[in-house]
């Protein structure tokens, strides 16, 4: 499981009832936020800002490295967002299954994470059927909320 903290590691727990059984880690910011709802789970912390930031991106490259030699996941889900793209293009080497999440607050218009990792997600889901005219391949699940 990666994401962002914040929304985007929400929209992640929210998934509990299809997780809450498996073998699973974490990867996000180490914020506060993040600390508390994932106690006790499996966590990496990842680098942070990572809008637009080369920078962060060669060092979540390095560690989604790191991890994923590691942790050699099945599969790796995602609601974004920046951390999403070195874990999933990895994740795909390794021979990870990908699964992306589009955010629910984009309804007409592709996310920049969500743009770079359709070409190799193997499912990709949006929660409107209006996303669906951004991302044809997406399979629309409705609202995650």
């Amino acid at each position: 499981m990666v994401g962002s903290s914040g929304g985007h590691l929400t929209h992640l727990y929210m998934l509990k009832p299809f997780w809450g059984d498996k073998e699973r880690f974490w990867v996000t910011f180490d914020k506060e936020d993040a600390r508390s709802l994932l106690e006790g789970e499996n966590f990496y912390p990842c680098y942070y800002p990572t809008n637009r930031s080369l920078k962060a991106l060669i060092h979540n490259t390095a560690i989604a490295w790191k991890t994923l030699r590691k942790e050699k996941p099945d599969l790796i889900i995602s609601s974004g967002a920046a951390v999403a793209v070195p874990f999933f293009y990895l994740g795909k080497l390794f021979g990870a299954r990908l699964i992306y999440i589009e955010v629910f607050d984009r309804v007409d218009k592709p996310t920049l994470t969500g743009k770079m990792v359709y070409p190799i997600a193997d499912r990709f889901i949006v929660q409107w059927e209006e996303q669906r005219k951004v991302y044809p391949k997406s399979v629309n699940l409705g609202s995650i909320f």
